[in-house]
């Protein structure tokens, strides 16, 4: 018998999103909606005050958002009723227990309704305070497994979690599940628990010292991260990421739990909107920086691959493991990536943003065209380190030694300045991935994509070879950069 495509899955079915305002997630309501108006409800879950505030965030920050113009357009009049119909905002916060669902008898009736469950709620700050990273990135995934465990007719529970959990530099990293007790580099015994007494007893301790806020906000970033490279992870935010995941492991035997990873998210492919950008994060920290001159000098592996993924792949990969995972529950693992598929180098990454800049430079906000200059990747960070030492800590001292006396002196020295500092900033954040010659393995992922009927395929197309990456970046994801930079930029001066 075939299995139900994505359309007749969905079909009068109730969902609960967590990170409803978040940028996948939006794509993923959206797509919902588009591809099954007879949805029966989505149920997202915000952070809010109250439900009236709630009701306005999903109001201002989704339904008035200019992806989902089409669906505006479709209902014309009808299309706030009828969105309200399908949609219903709650009030909750997947670091409590319960969800935050301070309601219980909402509470109660949500489990008693709820189909699907797609866990999107994260913090993806690499440097979040340990104890932020941990109530978000690891409970949260608890608190949804307990939610769901009062589900009375759950078909799945999909957690998204990140590609990058897998910390390996080199080889073929399968989709394979991390367990608790178990430290990624196998030197160290981890435990969740301890992990979280730990975090509290440290935060406890500079309170009662009367840390100022900023004391303890720093304090806590800087044990995350401590933390993560104890334990073999390269940041905060993989090593929370990857706890959660170790907790979901544990009740995979009596719920039917799906986790899917995705690699570095940019901007759509196709739809909704292609090259829909909101804000700037991954590798588009990289274009806008040497769009804007800002940065020269960069750490990788020019041979390496960089693993990107479009959002909406990402969001059609989703709806795929939806449709298909129930009927095969024993592979719950699925890497969305590209480094397998449709690998591009590093050295070609760097190529393209050369030849966009270089065909079209970047004009920045005093209206001054930024003349683009090739990127020099350092192999490595003890490298990295002496080019920076030579071309702007030293220039940098030589400038205060001599003074400062004119405007130009000081505006000549702060630019010097931010130039070093976002340089230092981006490649000690993201030199783990940039030198990292390993592709993700995303077997199971391509099963579920070969079991699909070709329209169904064509509704929610989700494999990366697709794609013509440097088309694709040249022509919709690099422009879109450009553009909201750019439209940030006036925003910023009115």
């Amino acid at each position: 018998m075939e299995s139900p495509g994505i359309t007749e899955r969905i079909h009068s079915k109730t969902v609960l999103i967590t990170g409803a305002t978040g940028f996948i997630a939006k794509l993923l309501i959206e797509k919902i909606l588009r591809l099954q108006p007879a949805v029966k409800r989505l149920y997202l879950l915000v952070r809010a005050n109250d439900q009236v505030s709630a009701k306005k965030r999903v109001r201002s920050e989704i339904l008035q958002h200019q992806i989902f113009q089409s669906l505006r357009e479709k209902y014309e009049t009808q299309s706030n009723s009828w969105f309200w119909a399908k949609v219903s905002p709650v009030v909750g916060d997947v670091s409590l227990k319960n969800l935050g669902i301070g309601n219980v008898d909402l509470a109660e009736h949500i489990a008693k309704e709820t189909d699907i469950i797609i866990h999107l709620a994260a913090s993806v700050n690499f440097r979040e305070r340990y104890d932020t990273a941990l109530a978000i990135n690891t409970m949260g995934v608890k608190h949804v497994i307990e939610f769901a465990s009062s589900c009375r007719k759950l078909e799945l529970v999909l957690l998204v979690s990140t590609a990058f959990v897998n910390v390996d530099k080199t080889g073929i990293l399968l989709e394979k599940p991390l367990h608790q007790y178990r430290s990624y580099d196998g030197l160290s015994e981890l435990d969740i628990s301890e992990e979280l007494a730990y975090a509290e007893a440290r935060l406890k301790e500079l309170v009662r010292s009367g840390a100022s806020e900023d004391v303890i906000r720093n304090t806590m970033k800087k044990i995350g991260t401590e933390r993560a490279c104890k334990f073999g992870w390269w940041n905060t935010y993989t090593f929370t990421k990857a706890m959660g995941e170790m907790l979901a492991y544990e009740h995979l035997s009596r719920l039917p739990i799906a986790i899917v990873r995705p690699s570095a998210v940019i901007s759509p492919w196709k739809e909704p909107l292609p090259g829909w950008v909101e804000g700037i994060s991954t590798l588009d920290i990289w274009i806008a920086n040497y769009a804007k001159g800002y940065m020269k000098f960069v750490v990788g592996d020019v041979t390496g691959p960089l693993d990107i993924v479009p959002a909406d792949v990402v969001v059609n990969a989703m709806l795929c493991i939806v449709s298909r995972h129930p009927q095969r529950p024993l592979d719950f693992i699925y890497h969305v990536c590209s480094s397998t598929r449709n690998p591009i180098k590093m050295e070609e990454f760097v190529r393209v943003m050369y030849r966009y800049f270089l065909e079209k430079p970047f004009v920045n906000e005093e209206g001054d065209v930024v003349l683009a200059q090739e990127l020099n990747v350092q192999p490595g960070m003890v490298s990295f380190y002496e080019v920076m030492d030579t071309h702007y800590k030293k220039p940098l001292q030589d400038m205060l030694r001599r003074g400062l006396p004119t405007a130009d002196d000081q505006n000549r020295y702060n630019r010097l300045r931010r130039e070093y500092i976002i340089t230092m900033v981006v490649s000690e954040s993201y030199h783990p991935v940039a030198l990292s010659r390993a592709r993700f393995d995303d077997s199971n992922m391509q099963y579920l994509i070969a079991t699909m009927s070709e329209p169904e395929g064509e509704l929610i197309p989700c494999d990366m070879k697709l794609i013509d990456m440097e088309t694709y970046l040249m022509e919709i994801h690099i422009p879109s950069v450009v553009e909201f930079i750019s439209r940030e930029a006036k925003r910023a001066r009115l």
